[in-house]
């Protein structure tokens, strides 16, 4: 499987960006997806997650109210919707997926493929 994410870019503070994972390979439709973001000197931290039918969301505390996840299976994609940003979003979000983890998944390293990252930046 491989992702690509974009959608990022330069936003104020208290404005909306909707980040997008494009995935190829079919078998992605059946896999949960989850969000991570890495900010400078910081340690890539769970965001959001969401199960291959999108019954199930688990967002971050951080972000609980301000973003979401859903996900398109017919295009393969997965979004996140970020609104109310502030400065401390500012970090590079990636997409992850594998067959074995749930929406819930915190840990990195339960994530066995990653897309690129895409920068949000937040300004105050």
């Amino acid at each position: 499987v491989q992702l690509q994410a974009s959608g990022g870019g330069l936003v104020q503070a208290g404005g909306s960006l909707r980040l997008s994972c494009a995935a190829s390979g079919r078998t992605f439709s059946n896999y949960a997806v989850a969000w991570f973001r890495q900010a400078p000197e910081k340690e890539r931290e769970f965001v959001a997650g969401i199960s291959w039918n999108a019954r199930s969301i688990t967002l971050a505390d951080s972000v609980k109210g301000r973003f979401t996840a859903s996900r398109d299976n017919a295009k393969t994609t997965v979004y996140l919707q970020m609104d109310s940003l502030q400065p401390a979003d500012t970090a590079v979000y990636y997409c992850a997926t594998d067959p074995s983890a749930y929406s819930s998944s915190r840990n990195p390293r339960s994530w066995e493929y990653w897309g690129t990252g895409t920068l949000v930046t937040v300004s105050s």
